[in-house]
């Protein structure tokens, strides 16, 4: 297991929803790599609530779009866009006990198209959700000088 450092936190206004540490209202997820997989462990809290005591299902979405957004950059080395995402909402999942787990892995590569699958645990390691995300991706030329991606070096420790 390899934890996974976030290069984009030094550039200046960064403020993504699902992974900088610095927003107030974010997500503030982080992540390892676990041989073919990027795994995150996130704790909801109250105010990702959707019913009662059940987190929402779009930060559900949210969680497993993130993650694959990452899987996209350690695993497939570049940056892209999600173009496609299907979830399966499988069981609720409660916010009072504890920790949930996120996992991803590339399913496939099509030319410029990354297929993500990922999985959403609850604190029992039970199966609640599940995505399967398509990502248009960059060439690495293009992803470096537009979309701000750093070395491949820069997401370890």
């Amino acid at each position: 297991m390899k934890k996974l450092k976030n290069p984009f936190s030094r550039l200046e206004g960064y403020n993504c929803f699902g992974c900088s540490p610095e927003n107030p209202l974010g997500l503030h997820l982080t992540f390892t790599e676990e041989n073919d997989e990027i795994v995150s462990h996130w704790n909801p809290g109250a105010n990702f609530q959707g019913y009662f005591n059940i987190l929402h299902g779009g930060i559900q979405a949210t969680l497993m779009d993130e993650i694959a957004s990452w899987t996209v950059y350690v695993k497939v080395k570049t940056s892209g866009y999600t173009s496609k995402a299907e979830f399966r909402y499988l069981k609720t999942v409660a916010i009072d006990q504890g920790p949930i787990m996120l996992r991803a892995k590339v399913k496939q590569m099509r030319r410029n198209l990354a297929d993500i699958e990922v999985g959403l645990y609850n604190c029992d390691n039970t199966l609640c959700a599940k995505g399967l995300i398509t990502f248009f991706t960059f060439p690495p030329d293009i992803s470096r000088e537009s979309m701000y991606y750093p070395e491949h070096s820069d997401f370890y420790e």
